[in-house]
């Protein structure tokens, strides 16, 4: 696990200075070990931060040449198959004379003997990585199939420069740091910015499974190497045919594979282990397949409606693991928030990515690499807006079209807050499912899907967050609005979970989980999101997914094979914080100094009343207005980070003491 940057820069100053400074960025995703390669009659440097993983020895070295020299690459993560790519070349007579055992050297010998885009497609894993064709003068930007790992990159007829961090590549004098309204508007609807965005005007994410290329004249091309649409597309029309035990043989064979494959390294390893079904059952496979007790983290909450750790150590009893936790205060969570906006780099407002930090953290103290159980909701229907959007759905067709806009505008008209101790003749409507917390929010989402002519179009309400508050912008085309690219598919449920394996997971949860764990130097391992797992997955009818009341049928009863049913059946929580609570309490002199009316409106990005109006009503106990103010805090702060020029430094620091 490394971290990764360049520079083709078409004229001006010596590439390879830049480089150096922009890999020094990086130096939390590689504290071991550095490195630059450059071609000054080029102009291209590549330089490199490594986390040692494989191959301890200097023969894993990056950047690092091919063979014949014709490819330099630099390489962020892992091919878990190399060994079998290794084999194959050698029996073809393809293979160069091994300097070490790494990965990356085998990556390089593929590319040789194959050609990039057939190398790519062979590999098994979760990467970024930067190939220079020396002989076509051509840099390939390349990102694994979901997305796990980020690489970013920026375009000009000055210079090309690319990172596995935004941080990388702000130093060099060649990228745009000019503040994207339309970018910003995305952030305040999904709380991050989705790919390929970043929120930076002309500052680009690779798309997941796709390779951008540059010629020496500047041109961009971008190609797909693996496409999510022609897996679902094949599945959908090869349906699983088999008996729910056969279809939980062929579970268990592949995920046991997935996860013998990211157990693979030289240095310790563990997994994080919530007590959920994800993770513990990622935990059984890896235990099942250890000639030791496996190395599990969990952490705790002394507020009990927020701690899950107590499940985690029951799982971890039963498997027999060498289970570490470690319960923090609310003191030790909010210390956390300083380091967030440097951390990610660009506005994210998802609050599970403080537990994940200190989770990281913890598990840092004594592993290199902890596998995660991330995927699991995204690909066997886990989340209750799944069954929460049908609802609705079936709500808003069961009233005529006409009295639709009417029943909207009456719910719009009663304020959130109001909808939380007011009963109204439109609660008949609401379904069971929005009578709960944050009843006001959920109402006033039904008369928003009131609107929608479509229930994909109901989708994008129900994730919705705060659209709108971004005076002036334009709406930018996204996964979730391209209707010419999606799959065709016709359940609604199957639709959902489409748009959040293309835009929640790849740009939330990957986002949250890569930058948490590299902010310590730790690598996460993801193998339920093993492509050939995927596949799979697609290939299940729903109803192995979703039965018997809820979802992940499947891997609840692959998981009952290990850990009794009792320690895991519970309704889902996932990592909660007492965000109302802090910013009503503690974090309050904070949250009102960032959310000031003069600075709001000298920044010019948000109109100053509509943050004020819902901050000053959030300090009445009936305000629900927390996570919503969450999203302007967390670019507020990441815009006082901005002016600090020692950020990424002072990071790093915080993050590894």
């Amino acid at each position: 696990m490394c971290g990764i940057a360049g520079i083709w820069r078409k004229r001006g100053s010596d590439a390879a200075v830049t480089a150096v400074r922009m890999a020094d960025r990086l130096v939390h995703r590689g504290p071991d070990d550095s490195g630059v390669w450059s071609d000054s009659g080029a102009g291209i440097a590549l330089s490199f931060r490594r986390l040692s993983i494989i191959d301890l020895s200097p023969a894993g070295h990056q950047p690092m040449q091919s063979a014949t020299g014709r490819y330099t690459l630099v390489f962020n993560g892992e091919a878990y198959n190399f060994p079998a790519i290794r084999e194959e070349l050698e029996r073809s007579g393809l293979a160069p004379d091994w300097r070490g055992h790494s990965d990356t050297e085998v990556i390089l010998a593929a590319i040789e003997a194959w050609g990039l885009d057939a190398a790519v497609r062979r590999f098994v894993g979760m990467f970024a990585f930067a190939l220079w064709d020396g002989r076509e003068r051509l840099l390939h930007l390349v990102r694994d199939r979901m997305g796990v790992k980020p690489l970013y990159y920026t375009a000009s007829p000055r210079a090309v420069l690319f990172g596995s961090e935004l941080k990388a590549m702000t130093v060099a004098e060649e990228c745009p740091t000019a503040i994207s309204r339309d970018a910003l508007a995305l952030y305040t609807r999904f709380a991050y910015v989705p790919a390929p965005y970043t929120i930076y005007d002309d500052v680009w994410k690779v798309r997941p499974g796709t390779i951008v290329t540059f010629d020496s004249a500047g041109v961009r091309r971008e190609r797909e190497y693996w496409s999510l649409r022609e897996v679902i597309e094949h599945a959908t029309a090869n349906r699983f045919a088999g008996s729910d035990v056969e279809a939980i043989e062929e579970l268990d064979r592949l995920a046991r594979e997935s996860v013998r494959l990211r157990m693979v390294a030289d240095v310790p390893l563990g997994v994080f282990l919530s007590g959920g079904i994800d993770s513990s059952l990622v935990t059984a496979l890896m235990q099942a397949q250890s000639s030791r007790p496996v190395k599990t983290f969990s952490i705790g909450f002394h507020e009990a409606e927020y701690d899950e750790a107590r499940y985690a150590a029951a799982v971890a009893r039963h498997l027999g693991t060498e289970h570490t936790e470690l319960y923090v205060t609310s003191s030790d969570a909010r210390d956390v928030i300083p380091l967030l906006p440097a951390i990610y780099d660009e506005p994210f407002a998802d609050s599970s990515q403080i537990p994940t930090y200190l989770v990281s953290k913890l598990a840092r103290q004594h592993v290199t690499v902890s596998l995660s159980g991330d995927g699991g909701d995204e690909f066997f229907a886990g989340y209750h807006r799944y069954f929460l959007g049908r609802k609705l759905w079936d709500k808003v067709e069961s009233l005529p079209r006409f009295a639709r806009p009417m029943a909207a505008a009456a719910m719009r008209a009663v304020p959130i807050p109001t909808w939380n101790t007011l009963l109204s003749p439109a609660r008949r409507f609401v379904p069971r499912t929005l009578r709960r917390e944050r009843a006001g929010e959920r109402i006033h989402k039904l008369a928003s899907a009131m609107t929608t002519t479509d229930p994909d179009a109901l989708y994008r309400e129900v994730v919705a967050l705060w659209p709108g508050l971004v005076p002036g912008a334009r709406e930018l085309p996204i996964a979730i609005t391209n209707r010419a690219a999606w799959p065709h598919i016709d359940d609604y449920i199957e639709r959902m979970m489409y748009f959040d394996q293309i835009s929640y997971l790849p740009d939330d949860i990957l986002v949250k989980v890569d930058r948490a764990s590299m902010a310590v130097s730790l690598e996460a391992r993801e193998p339920l999101l093993d492509h050939r797992l995927i596949e799979f997955a697609w290939r299940l009818p729903l109803s192995m997914k979703l039965r018997e009341g809820g979802g992940k049928w499947i891997l609840k009863k692959l998981l009952a094979r290990y850990v009794p049913e009792t320690l895991v059946d519970r309704p889902k929580s996932g990592f909660g914080l007492p965000i109302d609570q802090w910013l009503r309490g503690p974090l309050r002199d904070w949250a009102e100094s960032l959310l000031d009316e003069r600075q709001l409106r000298d920044q010019g990005f948000f109109n100053p009343a509509a943050v004020r109006r819902p901050w000053l009503a959030f300090q009445t106990e009936s305000g629900e207005w927390g996570h919503f103010l969450w999203i302007v805090l967390m670019f507020q702060a990441w815009m006082e980070a901005q002016s600090r020029a020692d950020a990424a430094p002072a990071m790093h620091a915080a993050a590894i003491s």
